[in-house]
């Protein structure tokens, strides 16, 4: 077989790879089994929302427990981030629980970080419910000032035991696009 013969076949069987794979397997599923959770963290939306910002949130050089943020979404989750780059382009990042450990903890411990919920506003359909988290981060709790304000919007599952995080995609204010204060006043689980 020449190198042009070798080429053909490879790219006939990667095309049949990728039309048949989904459709003859079902559906895909992506990621391993999460480790199993601490029910107090799963038991309601509440407990799981506040365990995603206590597992990110600590000083610097606090290592974070990634273990028990993997807990906490199903093995097909997804975390997106929305921003806006110099150049005025709207971009999106798309990673999983485990990209998001790699790529941002490093970070979280060596610099220090604490985000808290400061308004919620949630809609619930059966085992489904999603929910716009309005947060502020600050890199020690003591700071007068959060460095950044945004939103987390949460997809959520209820499976019958437990809730599982689905999605959470998130954009940052800025100068041009202020939270709207129906975010803010909904309150946080500590003030309604």
């Amino acid at each position: 077989m020449g190198p042009k013969t070798i080429l053909q076949t490879v790219g006939v069987l990667l095309v049949l790879g990728l039309a048949t794979g989904p459709a003859s397997g079902g559906a895909q599923v992506v990621g391993g089994p999460s480790p199993a959770a601490d029910p107090a963290d799963v038991e309601s939306v509440d407990a799981i929302v506040a365990a995603v910002y206590d597992v990110i949130s600590g000083p610097a050089g606090q290592a974070r427990a990634w273990d028990r943020w993997r807990s906490l979404f199903i093995p097909e989750a997804r975390l997106i981030s929305v921003g806006q780059s110099q150049e005025g382009i709207i971009q999106r990042r798309v990673m999983t629980p485990e990209d998001y450990a790699q790529r941002s903890g490093p970070v979280l411990e060596e610099m220090g970080f604490f985000e808290e919920e400061i308004g919620r506003t949630q809609e619930e359909f059966g085992p489904v419910v999603h929910l716009f988290s309005a947060y502020q981060s600050k890199r020690a709790l003591g700071d007068p000032e959060p460095f950044a304000r945004g939103i987390n919007s949460f997809q959520l599952m209820h499976d019958g035991t437990r809730w599982w995080i689905v999605t959470i995609y998130w954009t940052s204010e800025r100068p041009d696009l202020p939270i709207p204060q129906r975010y803010i006043t909904g309150g946080s689980p500590s003030t309604r």
